[in-house]
């Protein structure tokens, strides 16, 4: 019972769209479609359109008569239509009888459908990434988009940059049977737990890093680290590797970083019977909260809970 696997994808993993990468820098293609692309408007708290489960996407043409250094490429449509994303102020489909809500990607991700989710952070990640790279990080000169969003330039020596992406761990520790441990941060309200994560250092590997942030965090030695799956978590730039490992429950706790208030060893029956009252945002008393559906941290719970 030491090894199991994820049940389902996790949301923000799947894919519903294709990325057409290649149409990034045909620069013919782009213009020849982007009289029927559709455009994605994010706002600057991150926030989209939906109506229906799915993301409000416009007319590209209604915006400008051709891709801009403001756009960026998101990738084609089943039928076809290329997609593009935009930081702008949110507008109104053009259907004024359906029903809409003003969104981020944490709290819809779990109703958007799969190309709706895909389309949205792939959005949210380019463009704030856009926001803080502006300025070349070789000389401070100022940068320009290319490939369609996907790089920048730098126009006074040629070098190029591309979106950065944080890796990170999150690992569920469990004993190997019926128990796992969950940790509170500091900066969480009670009752709220997760998994260990942490970001990957230079020269680390995935594996290393859950070794060391679980020792780092909790104090406790880990072993048979096993990979689950990953999850692009774009707030604002990370991808979430998910793990679990075995640790032997007669170990003491220990927070020697600072950044974990408490931890606790749980059994397969509390964690499920905590699932069955929601998640973080539910006005449950129970002892245990966990998180919402968007993060890959609850597939994994919700995965290991699932054994028999």
């Amino acid at each position: 019972m030491a090894s199991f696997l994820l049940r389902n994808v996790p949301l923000l993993s799947r894919v519903g769209a294709d990325r057409a990468d290649v149409l990034r820098t045909d620069v013919d293609a782009a213009i020849a479609g982007w009289p029927d692309a559709l455009l994605l408007r994010v706002d600057r708290r991150n926030q989209v359109l939906i109506s229906d489960g799915r993301v409000v996407l416009g007319a590209a043409a209604a915006y400008a008569s051709g891709p801009d250094e403001h756009t960026v490429f998101l990738g084609r449509l089943d039928d076809g239509r290329h997609v593009w994303g935009v930081r702008a102020a949110l507008e109104a489909p053009e259907d004024p009888t359906a029903r809409t809500e003003v969104l981020d990607l944490r709290r819809a991700g779990q109703v958007f459908d799969d190309a709706s989710a895909q389309l949205v952070s792939t959005a949210t990640a380019l463009l704030n990434w856009h926001d803080s790279a502006r300025f070349s990080a070789i000389d401070g000169s100022p940068t320009k988009p290319i490939r369609s969003g996907w790089a920048r330039v730098n126009p006074t020596n040629g070098h190029e940059e591309f979106p950065r992406i944080d890796p990170a761990v999150i690992c569920l520790v469990h004993d190997g049977h019926d128990r796992a441990v969950l940790a509170r941060q500091t900066v969480w309200p009670e009752r709220l737990f997760s998994l260990i994560a942490g970001f990957v250092e230079a020269g680390e590997s995935f594996e290393s890093c859950v070794v060391r942030e679980v020792a780092e965090e909790i104090g406790l030695a880990v072993s048979d680290v096993q990979y689950l799956g990953s999850q692009p978590w774009p707030f604002p730039r990370s991808l979430m590797v998910g793990f679990h490992a075995i640790a032997d429950p007669e170990q003491e706790f220990a927070y020697t970083d600072g950044e974990i208030a408490e931890a606790a060893w749980f059994t397969r029956d509390e964690v499920r019977a905590a699932l069955e009252e929601g998640d973080w945002s539910s006005d449950s008393t129970s002892r245990l909260l966990l998180p919402g559906s968007i993060s890959i941290a609850r597939e994994i719970i919700e995965s290991w809970a699932a054994l028999d």
